[in-house]
């Protein structure tokens, strides 16, 4: 028996047969026990008996939001630096010279679980506010075996202070640590023969992702990464070809991963790679935008050759201090010219695909979880349109 009935609404069903988003004018959403068991027109909507009849008075519904990439949990903040760059400092030099991630390693090694739990809930706080129901959350402040535990622990911990759906990310090769006196060779031996294995065995971690740049790590360092996460069951995602291009983006396709996320110096082949492959191009306008970048990522070759496109907050401490997915999907359309409907499905159900999760969130459809984002809006392009403003009217998380 259905439990409840949202009905006078306006969907945004993201179905995948659909044409753009899905709409429905006049539909009807039917849970029960957490799950869709009908969305679409409300006159064609089954008998629900004496299920909770919620009227939403002609307000659009869409999914619940999906932030697919974060860094959420993190020691300090990075304003330093910030003010560095507006000096005219460049992110590489800043990362050379000691700042960057480093700084952020130095500020979560000293931080206890609850500095990191307290300081991570403020920023996912902020996300559930405007429709947030899965976050991906990623490792790579810590850089040794305690230290990214302890990072991957919090995160795991967020989901049971809050009704959210939490997907962990191991980063441990994101930047090298001082400690490794420059040899990142043997520090990446240390996260494949050793971080990685005890982090599966103690399942704190759902997926695998390296830093895959001149001043992180190579393609053959990141190519040992990957090996080892597949080995142990655990699929790959990269972040890639942000500051050059490595052709990172072709070697996430060679290993099927996930998601590449970045892509401002992907080529086309690399784009045509990903399409191929069917790995999400996650594009985070946050960390464009903070460094002030000039090239954009290929945002016509993806769209060319039918590449899955994702956008998402990268919110971090030092590239993307940024905690809205609303501002996110504005930052999208003005700075790379991604549609509407583009925008939405970003942040909906090409998100969930980038986590591996299209099967059971991100669409309005029969047989996923009841994830809804309910808005004060007349049109879904208000969604992408307004800046700083959130007309979010209720969030349901699994028929809640």
């Amino acid at each position: 028996m259905a439990d409840i009935v949202w009905r006078n609404a306006q969907l945004a069903t993201l179905a995948s047969d659909a044409e753009g988003l899905g709409i429905v004018a006049k539909g009807a959403i039917v849970c029960e026990s957490g799950q869709i068991v009908y969305a679409g027109p409300e006159a064609d909507m089954p008998y629900v008996g004496s299920a909770r009849v919620v009227d939403c008075e002609g307000r659009l519904i869409t999914p619940g939001l999906v932030d697919c990439h974060t860094h959420l949990v993190y020691g300090g903040d990075r304003a330093q630096e910030f003010e560095m760059r507006l000096a005219g400092a460049s992110y590489e030099e800043i990362a050379r010279a000691g700042g960057g991630i480093v700084s952020s390693v130095r500020a979560t090694r000293a931080a206890s679980e609850a500095d990191l739990n307290r300081s991570a809930l403020r920023r996912l706080d902020h996300l559930i506010a405007e429709g947030v129901t899965t976050v991906e959350i990623k490792s790579g402040y810590g850089l040794d075996i305690d230290s990214e535990m302890k990072c991957l622990r919090v995160a795991r911990g967020l989901a049971h202070e809050r009704d959210v759906g939490i997907v962990t990310t191991f980063l441990g090769a994101h930047a090298l640590p001082p400690e490794a006196q420059g040899d990142k060779d043997a520090y990446i031996a240390r996260v494949c023969d050793e971080m990685m294995p005890a982090i599966a065995r103690l399942h704190l971690a759902d997926a695998v992702d390296a830093f895959c740049e001149g001043i992180a790590f190579s393609i053959a360092q990141t190519e040992r990464v990957f090996q080892r996460a597949k080995a142990l069951g655990l699929p790959v995602k990269l972040h890639a070809d942000q500051l050059s291009n490595l052709h990172g983006a072709a070697l996430a396709a060679r290993f099927n991963a996930l998601s590449a996320d970045h892509l401002e110096h992907t080529d086309e082949a690399g784009a045509q790679a990903l399409a191929r492959a069917g790995t999400v191009a996650v594009l985070l306008p946050g960390a464009f935008y903070m460094l002030r970048e000039t090239h954009k990522p290929p945002v016509e070759a993806l769209r060319k050759h039918g590449a899955y496109i994702a956008i998402a907050t990268d919110s971090n401490p030092g590239t993307s201090p940024l905690t809205s997915l609303l501002m996110t999907m504005n930052m999208a359309a003005t700075l790379f010219r991604l549609t509407v409907d583009e925008c939405i499905a970003g942040v909906t159900r090409e998100a969930a695909r980038a986590l591996g999760l299209v099967d059971r969130i991100g669409t309005l459809e029969a047989g996923k979880q009841c994830d809804l984002a309910i808005w004060d809006v007349v049109r879904p392009a208000e969604l992408v349109y307004r800046i700083g403003f959130n007309p979010l009217h209720a969030r349901v998380r699994m028929g809640r």
